[in-house]
Order: C-alpha cells, then sequence, then structure tokens
C-alpha cells in the first residue's frame, strides 16, 4: 500500500490594494480567492499574504491592516508592495511553493527567494521597462492569457487561463433590451464609446463602473464622463460600484455586454462572467477577448462603435444556454487550478506522480497527510496566534479534469500562436458551435425558479439614488 501523498504548503500573495475577496471591483483578488479556496478544498495548506480586512478560507497574514484602494490610497503604494515582498521573503521557508501575483514585484521576490515562485502577472506588460525586468527570466513566470504572453516570447512562460466559480450565476430566459457596460470609468475602457453604440442602436444602457483615486482618474469622471452622462439623457444610466451579487443580476437581465475599450485586455474577467449569465458580448477585437469570445456564438466583434452598433440586431439570434454551458466548462475554477496544481508540484520538485496520486486520494474522499517537518511545525505555531486553519469542505472533490497532461503537453496546448477562440484544455475541448438541437434539449423549463427575475437590481439602485446618475462615494470624496 503506498503512502498517502503530502499536501504542499503554498503562499498565495495578493496586492495590498484590495481585500481578498474584493467587496466589488478587484479582478486580482477574485482569483487568489477563488485559487484559494480551491486548494484548501483539496487539502492543501495555504498561507494568504493580504490585506488585514481580507477572509481567506487558509492562515492569513496581514501584509496591511486594511485594503489600501477603499481607503484612497492608490497613487503611491509601491512601499507597500516592497513591504509585501519583504515579509514573504521573511517566513520562505514556511513553504514548498510561493505564489505571487504582485506583477513586477514578483521578478525580484522570484529572484531573491530561497524557494521556487510562481508569478502570475494580470496586467498588460507591453510597457518600456519590461524587456529589462524580463531579461533571464527565472522560471514559474504565468501569463493569463497567449495575447499576454506574446508581448515577450523569450520569457518561459505557462500560459493559464483565469477561472471563477460561475455556475451559480444567474440566467433569465426573459432578460431585458438593454446593454451593460461593467468595468472602470476610464478612456481605455471604452465607457463614452458605450454610450454612441447605445444612440447608434437605439437601446437603452446601464453602467456599472468604479472611479480611481488618482488625480487623472477623477479629473475624467468630472470633466468627460458626467457631461457625457447628461447629453446621453435617459438614454444611459449609471449606477455606480456595484457588489457581485448586483452585478451578475445587471448581466442577467441585459441583452448584451458591451466592450468598446482600445485596451490590449490581459484577459477579461468580465467576459466570463457576462457569458456565464447567458448574456452575449459585443466588443472590439484586442488583446485576449479573441481566445474568449467566439464570434457568431458567444457575441461579435467590431473596430468602432458604428460597427458594433452594426450587429446590435443579430445578438438576439445568440443561443443564451450553449453560451452559458460553454464558458463554465472553459473557465471553471477547477480548471485553473488543476493548472496550477501541476505547476506547483513541477515547481516543487514533486512532480505528476505527485499530482496523480493527490487527486486519486481527493476522488476518494480522502485527506493527504499534512507534513509533519519542523518548519511546517514552527509555521503552524506561529501562525496560531494569527487564525485558525479553515474546516474542510464538506463536499467530496470532484474527478480530476481531463487537462492533467504532462508539462511539455501543457506547455505546447497553451503556446502562443494557437487558433484564437480555442481554450487552454485538451484537443477534444475545441469550441465548437452547439446546434440549436442540442441547445434545446438541454435548457431548463422557462418555470424553473432560476430563470425567473427577482426584483429587479435597478429598482433596488434606484431607490438607493437620487434620480439622475448615481454618484460614486468614493469618486466624489473630498
Amino acid at each position: 500500500m503506498s503512502a498517502a501523498p503530502r499536501r504542499l504548503r503554498i503562499a498565495q500573495v495578493a496586492p495590498p490594494l484590495e481585500r481578498v475577496p474584493p467587496e466589488a471591483y478587484g479582478g486580482t483578488e477574485r482569483i487568489v480567492h477563488e485559487l484559494t479556496s480551491e486548494l484548501v478544498r483539496r487539502g492543501h495548506d495555504v498561507t494568504v499574504f493580504a490585506s488585514g480586512d481580507s477572509d481567506v478560507t487558509g492562515r492569513l497574514v496581514p501584509t496591511v491592516e486594511t485594503a489600501l484602494r477603499p481607503a484612497g490610497i492608490e497613487g503611491d503604494s509601491g512601499g507597500w508592495f516592497a513591504a509585501t515582498v519583504k515579509l514573504v521573503l521573511e517566513r520562505a521557508h514556511e513553504f514548498d511553493v510561493i505564489h505571487s501575483h504582485l506583477e513586477w514585484w514578483s521578478v525580484p521576490l522570484a529572484r531573491m527567494s530561497p524557494v521556487p515562485v510562481v508569478a502570475t502577472f494580470h496586467v498588460r506588460l507591453d510597457l518600456p521597462w519590461a524587456d529589462r525586468l524580463f531579461e533571464d527570466a527565472p522560471d514559474g513566470m504565468v501569463a493569463i492569457s497567449r495575447h499576454q504572453a506574446s508581448t515577450h516570447p523569450d520569457v518561459p512562460w505557462t500560459i493559464i487561463h483565469n477561472g471563477l466559480t460561475l455556475d451559480g450565476a444567474p440566467f433569465l430566459e426573459d432578460h431585458g433590451q438593454a446593454f451593460c457596460f461593467v468595468g472602470r470609468v476610464d478612456p481605455e475602457k471604452g465607457i463614452i464609446e458605450a454610450m454612441e453604440i447605445a444612440r447608434r442602436s437605439g437601446r437603452k444602457l446601464r453602467i456599472a463602473a468604479k472611479v480611481g483615486n488618482m488625480a487623472r482618474q477623477r479629473a475624467y469622471y468630472d470633466d468627460v464622463f458626467k457631461p457625457a452622462l447628461k447629453r446621453a439623457g435617459s438614454q444611459v444610466e449609471y449606477l455606480g460600484e456595484l457588489k457581485p451579487a448586483e452585478r451578475d443580476q445587471l448581466f442577467a437581465e441585459s441583452y448584451a455586454t458591451v466592450m468598446p475599450g482600445a485596451w490590449p485586455e490581459p484577459f477579461g474577467l468580465v467576459t466570463i462572467e457576462s457569458l456565464a449569465c447567458g448574456t452575449p458580448v459585443l466588443a472590439r477585437r484586442v488583446g485576449a477577448l479573441p481566445e474568449i469570445i467566439r464570434e457568431g456564438v458567444d457575441g461579435f466583434f467590431g473596430d468602432d462603435a458604428a460597427a458594433m452598433a452594426f450587429y446590435a440586431d443579430r445578438l438576439g439570434a445568440l443561443d443564451r444556454m450553449a453560451i452559458r454551458e460553454r464558458v463554465i466548462e472553459r473557465f471553471s475554477a477547477a480548471r485553473m487550478t488543476d493548472r496550477y496544481e501541476e505547476l506547483y508540484a513541477r515547481m516543487s520538485g514533486r512532480g505528476p506522480q505527485m499530482t496523480a496520486a493527490l487527486r486519486a486520494k481527493l476522488a476518494e474522499g480522502d485527506r493527504p497527510e499534512a507534513d509533519t517537518g519542523p518548519s511546517a511545525e514552527a509555521a503552524r505555531a506561529a501562525d496560531t496566534a494569527r487564525s485558525a486553519d479553515a474546516p474542510p469542505a464538506a463536499d467530496t472533490a470532484r474527478p480530476a479534469h481531463a487537462e492533467a497532461a504532462g508539462e511539455a503537453a501543457g506547455r505546447a496546448s497553451d503556446a502562443p500562436g494557437d487558433s484564437a477562440g480555442t481554450d487552454s484544455g485538451p484537443a477534444e475541448n475545441v469550441a465548437r458551435a452547439p446546434s440549436s438541437a442540442d441547445a434545446a434539449a438541454r435548457r431548463p423549463a422557462p418555470a424553473e425558479a432560476r430563470t425567473k427575475a427577482p426584483e429587479s437590481v435597478f429598482t433596488r439602485l434606484r431607490s438607493r439614488s437620487s434620480g439622475g446618475a448615481m454618484r460614486n462615494p468614493r469618486a466624489d470624496r473630498a
């Protein structure tokens, strides 16, 4: 009888800008939360370095007392990132692998750490200093899309698409006819172009967007966005920054989500959130979006506002249930965690045999045995004062996804230059347009409770608003 596989001791290092999980906006922190929750469910020993107001399933090591961005500290946060790196390095010996989400700070952390570092980049990488920083880059660098990786082809990338827990997203048979825009009030996101698409297509637009604290962001909000909102009148409604449940309801109630920004999206969480609600996406063909959106199936691409407005009426013919089902399969948190688990095993020297054995034990409903070495005991004793281990999840682990191939196969399937629109899994999971007969057979009856709209999120939000555009308290802070 073989010995039970040992769990990995993993550090997840989040930026100090938002809590984990974020209360509203915060893509990186959402990925940290999803990954941590799934790793703990699989039996790994996870410590999260994040703001002190975070709520995580593993141990929490506070890097700041409260998240910086909600407190109005955003423009000059480099010192806090440096302090986070220092704290992680001081405790590096407690872990088998460190997973950093600190963007550019991840590279010096990886070079200085005595244990392996996986570094995921969530931002655009085509910036002036990037070439020097990535020169002779260490192993463990992760890009979240083929497009993001393509800007630095000499880096030994592992490409892992983001994933979320999407199967609980609301789905409405009786959706509305208005567009929605979700993101930031920022010129690079195309928020003014979204208004133009609505005007040209004769549809209403509802905007759920955060406003940053930096001077240029507030200036754009005051000098450009608010006047445009006033000119649009009743055709455009600004809802402010929504919480996750409200945002999901907005997606489900909308005719389509518009993403007209020219910014090269490194991934685009808004896209998969919208598609999980069955809501198609109308977007500019930029960044990683062609890796997610299957044109003519999940939505359409246009080069400008006029082209996107042209496709507006065609969105109604798309199969919303087929859209939902395919994106849940392609971009789940479990699938993302499968890929990271394989990378952790390779980086820590455990290899694919450890990963396979761990998943086999989880499939049997057993928990892996904890490490019992001196460093592990010291770590647990030191952390007792900070927080207790989260209890194991009650549900049994699902079988491992079919994507658990060897490292060479993983890199080959994810290499930049693969045909656009396919996900990072094996060949049998390449996206195809489902037939209308298949989709009809899968579609739930309209009487099912989850397809019925509760009180509209817009009704609730309007009751909180004073009439015109909802004001964002953070943006209007003196």
